[in-house]
């Protein structure tokens, strides 16, 4: 257990780490990225999370099944449906506390759309961390190199994604009027929850074996779900611009040669 604890903080801090770098950015730009570049980059984040939540969450969920002694769908298709579930409440309730005080009321300073950009994010860093976690727990447990690649694959994705992803969080929060350093601690701490999460899962050792399945697809179902309800939209825009949609296909394809050269 040891191991996979310090693996799964290894890979959660490279992750953790590359969300910092992109909210360092806020130091660096004296103004907004370009909005078609901007939507490069989420239409990236969410071909890489689309691709980790298939090839490094999903089907190992799908393998891992064997253990379950009911349908072997079963599990899979539950947890997967539970965490989108949970985001989607997640969600309403953030949109709710909104409804209730008032959309011109600030949190910390942001302003609603800001705010809920942020909680989002925070969201879906907490499946993220949990699929890391879980990725080397199952390399650990005597699956070897090949699932030990795939959980190095899926952090390095994962880190790619976090990139531009810490960017798009702390400049509409910059342009909320928060100063820089301010702007650059709310959306790096977002990235705290990854290994919070991630060494979390590790921590469960052996008990995690008979709950994996669950906790894989749970992981997938988040992430898809945030890509569907929130990358995907940010990055084609209103006018379906197809820098977005080119941001997706080469985050796939990033994701996928990553995944076959590694594993």
């Amino acid at each position: 257990m040891g191991n996979a604890v310090f693996y799964a903080a290894c890979g959660t801090g490279f992750t953790f780490l590359m969300t910092v770098l992109g909210a360092a950015v806020v130091f660096v730009l004296k103004k907004d990225l370009a909005p078609k570049i901007e939507r490069a980059c989420m239409g990236f984040a969410a071909g890489v999370m689309l691709a980790a939540s298939v090839w490094s969450l999903l089907i190992p969920a799908i393998e891992d099944a064997d253990v379950f002694s009911g349908p072997k769908w079963l599990p899979v298709a539950v947890g997967f449906a539970g965490g989108g579930v949970f985001l989607f409440l997640t969600d309403r309730i953030v949109a709710g506390w909104f409804g209730r005080v008032g959309k011109e009321r600030r949190f910390f300073g942001m302003k609603k759309d800001t705010t809920l950009l942020l909680a989002a994010i925070a969201l879906h860093n907490i499946p993220q961390g949990m699929a890391t976690g879980l990725a080397f727990l199952m390399a650990l447990q005597g699956n070897g190199k090949k699932v030990f690649a795939a959980a190095v694959v899926l952090a390095l994705g994962i880190g790619l994604q976090n990139l531009p992803e810490g960017s798009a969080v702390a400049l509409p929060i910059r342009r909320d009027g928060i100063d820089k350093k301010r702007a650059f601690l709310i959306s790096a701490g977002a990235g705290v929850l990854e290994p919070v999460c991630g060494i979390g899962i590790a921590l469960l050792g052996g008990r995690a074996g008979s709950v994996m399945p669950w906790l894989l697809s749970f992981a997938a179902g988040a992430m898809l779900y945030v890509i569907a309800e929130e990358l995907i939209p940010e990055a084609t825009g209103e006018d379906n611009d197809r820098f977005g949609v080119f941001g997706v296909m080469i985050g796939f394809l990033v994701m996928m040669v990553l995944d076959v050269a590694l594993g």
